[in-house]
């Protein structure tokens, strides 16, 4: 288990910086516009080596661990599929309408695959309805992630956070492959804030934040279905994207916005252009995180009776944050 977790790191870390430097050869750059957070053009689809980094821990860990279990598998390799999509587009920015197709497609599908179909016929018809909930879910899991990529070290730390703790969560309820996944995905995400970090030397790109929403969601499902960590929470330990990104989409959408079109009205990007620092953003995060989200999901572990009533008393603070410091429309 520890050797597959050094080689997810170290890979990531070694995979990043020789990615970096062909990315600099090669002028595969982020240059910055009206909209960026970044003022220097920087190397981006550092998402790529790193999800292959995790690929090699996984494959490490089948060896020395246990094989996977299909769930897993499917997650992964989707991924990666999503993550080659994410190297097209970061290259030749692909159509909207064909990514979210795509998108779409992949989560529809994967939704369909993990959900067990039930045995009795009453609640057999459910079944399409609950594929289609759970796929919407994933597929903004996916899309918002993409949303909140946007200034150093909040996407790979944030996820880093959320794989750690829901590891932990995880391994107190027995699931050690679970946990170990989870891990994995963790570990990449570390080695790939070794560049990522403020001041970042390299952006994940859509190659990077794609799959890892996916993953993410595709964690979530799998830990609901298989009974691993229960849905509440995974929504305290996701809530920060989720309430900025959706608060954000609809705030658009009620002002009459163009809300399809790129922007820079998200909560962190606003406090980044604030305090003029990628870095006290990050922090901050990672303090609401460990201070309040993390102990709010661990009691929705220990309570499961209460877990809805928990994940209510994350998100209200976080609303009223987005609620008072709206931007002007």
């Amino acid at each position: 288990m520890i050797a597959s977790l050094l080689v997810a790191l170290v890979a990531s870390i070694l995979f990043c910086g020789l990615y970096l430097r062909l990315a600099r050869r090669w002028q595969i750059l982020d240059r910055p516009n009206a909209r960026s957070s970044h003022v220097l053009p920087t190397p981006h689809g550092g998402g790529a080596p790193m999800l292959l980094a995790f690929s090699l821990g996984l494959l490490i860990a089948s060896y020395s661990c246990a094989p996977w279990s299909s769930g897993y598998i499917v997650i992964a390799v989707v991924a990666l599929l999503l993550m080659l999509l994410g190297v097209a587009d970061d290259l030749w920015s692909l159509p909207a309408s064909l990514r979210f197709g795509v998108y779409g497609l992949v989560c529809a599908a994967t939704a369909a695959y993990l959900l067990p179909v039930p045995v009795a016929r009453d609640s057999a018809l459910l079944h399409p309805a609950m594929v289609l909930v759970v796929a919407l879910a994933m597929l903004w899991l996916v899309n918002l992630y993409n949303f909140m990529d946007g200034i150093d070290g909040i996407a790979a730390g944030q996820c880093l956070l959320a794989c750690g703790a829901a590891a932990l969560l995880s391994w107190r309820n027995g699931a050690a492959d679970y946990a170990l996944f989870c891990l994995l995905l963790g570990a990449s995400q570390l080695g790939f804030l070794v560049w990522n970090w403020p001041p970042a030397r390299l952006f994940m790109g859509d190659a990077g934040s794609i799959p890892t929403g996916f993953l993410l969601a595709g964690l979530a499902v799998v830990g609901v279905v298989d009974d691993r960590l229960g849905l509440p929470a995974w929504l305290v330990l996701l809530a920060i994207f989720i309430v900025d990104a959706s608060w954000t989409l609809l705030w658009r959408v009620v002002t009459g916005q163009p809300f399809t079109r790129p922007h820079r009205l998200h909560a962190y990007q606003r406090l980044s252009s604030h305090w003029s620092s990628h870095l006290r953003v990050d922090l901050l995060c990672g303090g609401i995180f460990c201070g309040w989200l993390l102990p709010l999901a661990w009691l929705a572990e220990v309570h499961p009776n209460y877990g809805f009533l928990l994940v209510i008393l994350a998100y209200l603070p976080l609303l009223l944050v987005m609620a008072k410091t709206r931007p002007v429309a």
